[in-house]
C-alpha cells in the first residue's frame, strides 16, 4: 500500500513524499490525501516518488491532476526521482516528464520551481 507525508519547507513551497505502491489499491488509499496536500497551501510543490516500487496508470493519473489542480491556481509541480529507474522509465514512456518536470534531488526541484 502506498504511504503520502507532508512537510512546508516555507511559505512558497511544500514536499510531498510518496512511498511504496502506486497501484490501484494504493493510490485509493491516499489519492484524496495527495489532492488535499497539492491544493491547500503553498504555490509550489515537490513530489518525492523515489521510494515509490509500482507506478501504474492510476498512480500516473493521481499525479498528472495533482499538478493540474496546482497550475489552475498558479502553482507548478515537480517530482524526485531519485535513481528510481522504474519510475523513470515508465513517466517518460507515458511523456509525463513533458508535464511534471522529474528530477533526481530535491534541490534541483526546487531551484526549477524557483525560476
Amino acid at each position: 500500500m502506498a504511504i503520502v507525508s507532508s512537510k512546508d519547507i516555507n511559505a512558497a513551497l511544500r514536499l510531498v513524499t510518496v512511498a511504496e505502491r502506486l497501484d490501484l489499491q494504493g493510490t485509493e488509499k491516499v489519492e484524496q490525501s495527495f489532492l488535499s496536500l497539492t491544493r491547500a497551501g503553498p504555490q509550489n510543490i515537490v513530489v518525492d516518488i523515489s521510494e515509490v516500487t509500482f507506478l501504474s496508470s492510476v498512480g500516473i493519473r493521481m499525479l498528472i491532476a495533482g499538478g493540474k489542480g496546482l497550475k489552475a491556481t498558479g502553482g507548478r509541480m515537480a517530482l524526485v526521482v531519485g535513481h528510481n529507474a522504474a519510475a523513470i522509465k515508465t513517466l517518460k514512456m507515458t511523456c509525463v516528464d513533458a508535464i511534471l518536470p522529474m528530477f533526481e534531488q530535491f534541490a534541483e526541484a526546487e531551484a526549477a520551481l524557483k525560476s
